[in-house]
């Protein structure tokens, strides 16, 4: 009886070389949220947290108050958000947050923050919820081959 061996010959260098391989769409883990939807003012969606696939429309000429109170705009229904936790501001200079006092407070791009500006693809995390702002259609770039 002999030992049989299964080798993979690679040309020369492969080995080293970096791979880049395309998840199929219907394989993703996070829901495309954008697929379909054009963007005609700013949004926040929420990518994680009890209500992931809402996408919330802001008005761009007034404030939008987000919290656990159901009276809030955006009514984020979990208990570790405030009852009255952040509200978006539209400036001349764009959309600004800022924390009300929340007990767990407002982190924006990973710094928890009083005040901070919004940027088109920022990360906003209030509570056990992660949003992000978008002001147009996001790009979808291709990868792979």
């Amino acid at each position: 009886m002999s030992d049989a061996v299964n080798t993979m010959h690679e040309p020369e260098g492969a080995a080293d070389s970096t791979r880049v391989f395309r998840i199929p769409l219907d394989d993703a883990t996070a829901p495309d949220l954008f697929k379909s939807v054009a963007i005609t003012s700013p949004v926040l969606s929420i990518i994680k947290g009890p209500q992931t696939g809402n996408v919330f429309e802001l008005d761009g000429s007034k404030e939008t108050t987000l919290g656990r109170d159901p009276a809030n705009g955006i009514f984020l229904n979990d208990m570790t958000v405030s009852r009255s936790h952040a509200k978006i501001i539209p400036t001349p200079q764009g959309m600004v947050i800022e924390d009300l006092g929340s007990l767990n407070g407002t982190w924006v791009d990973g710094a928890i923050v009083a005040s901070a500006p919004l940027h088109d693809g920022s990360s906003v995390q209030i509570g056990t919820f992660t949003l992000i702002y978008h002001e147009r259609t996001p790009t979808v770039i291709e990868t792979g081959e």
